[in-house]
């Protein structure tokens, strides 16, 4: 099961993929705990001068995080993303991750993302900027290709294996194809037959089976999981058993549920601080709140309160009427 990066050791094979808005240092943090072999941080912008913000602050704390620190960055000009990667590795990351693999308008506009795919010698120079600047592994997350009639994602990934690049994560979708339609796993099982370094499997991968099946089928090292650990981070847990066992994990029960929100919650107070504490807050319970099917009226309640105290005490009145409605 264990693979390496560069000289870091990963004891399973599983890792949370970066999501912007999502993983940040308390969602990592417990994924972790949960099992992710690696917690890639949220994307982080190449241009230095936005790094003054709020957003990019709290994305730029490492000195807190469970090592190996990978830390995601974007942008489309080689000399600012080199930079940013020394700037990174200055605050403490072990590992700098290249975004070539999110879809967003607002990042592809700026010709970052998955829109570099459509320009290999750019990416083959920001590859080799980046790699020469820093004496920490380098990984990349790319996409199958630009478009459905132009996937080179074979091309770029044995270009980048050439230039350094450690560990490669594919998205099983095109550029084009954002988020539609299905991930196809065929061109992901392609590029980990002709690499050397490790190749991570990523798409669509939403509960064990799931995660077994692409896993065999392509052979790749380890398996990304994205949006399928919102609200239910105990998801890497549960397909680390099932890889090792082939037998599916007890579901966790409501009062373990309960206090791991609850607890998720307050790190996100603590981390952010009240105002944006609270806001961070709701989104995440409204992903916990789908997990558990719930459908009563709580989301609405939940979403109006302006209390970092008054949320914990709503929480714990949700789960206390749900102990009992189970029993």
């Amino acid at each position: 099961m264990a693979y390496a990066i560069g000289p870091y050791s990963l004891n399973n094979p599983l890792i949370l993929a970066p999501m912007a808005g999502v993983t940040d240092l308390p969602f990592r943090q417990l994924c972790h705990s949960l099992g992710a072999g690696l917690a890639v941080s949220e994307m982080v912008t190449s241009d230095v001068r936005l790094w003054n913000s709020n957003k990019s602050k709290h994305r730029l704390i490492h000195d807190l995080e469970i090592s190996p620190r990978s830390i995601q960055i974007a942008g489309g000009d080689p000399e600012m993303m080199s930079e940013a990667a020394r700037l990174n590795v200055s605050l403490g990351a072990q590992i700098i991750d290249i975004n070539m693999g999110c879809p967003a308008k607002k990042v592809c506009n700026k010709a970052a993302g998955s829109a570099l795919l459509k320009d290999e010698k750019l990416v083959q120079s920001i590859l080799e900027s980046v790699v020469k600047s820093v004496s920490v592994p380098v990984t990349l997350k790319i996409r199958t290709g630009w478009s459905p009639d132009t996937k080179n994602g074979l091309t770029i990934a044995k270009m980048a294996e050439d230039i350094g690049i450690q560990a490669l994560a594919v998205h099983g979708r095109t550029r084009e194809c954002r988020f539609k339609g299905e991930a196809e796993y065929d061109t992901i099982a392609r590029i980990k037959q002709s690499l050397n370094i490790p190749v991570f499997a990523n798409g669509d991968i939403t509960d064990v089976h799931k995660a077994k099946f692409v896993k065999d089928y392509t052979q790749v090292d380890g398996i990304m999981i994205g949006r399928a650990a919102q609200g239910k981070p105990w998801i890497f847990r549960e397909i680390n058993h099932f890889l090792q066992t082939n037998k599916e994990l007890s579901p966790p029960s409501l009062q373990e549920i309960a206090q791991l929100v609850t607890e998720h919650v307050r790190k996100l107070h603590r981390f952010y601080g009240d105002y944006s504490g609270i806001r961070i807050a709701r989104k995440h319970v409204g992903w916990y709140l789908k997990t558990l099917a719930d459908d009563s009226s709580f989301r609405n309640t939940f979403n109006r309160i302006e209390e970092t105290e008054e949320q914990l005490k709503q929480l714990h009145q949700f789960f206390t009427q749900q102990y009992q409605y189970a029993e």
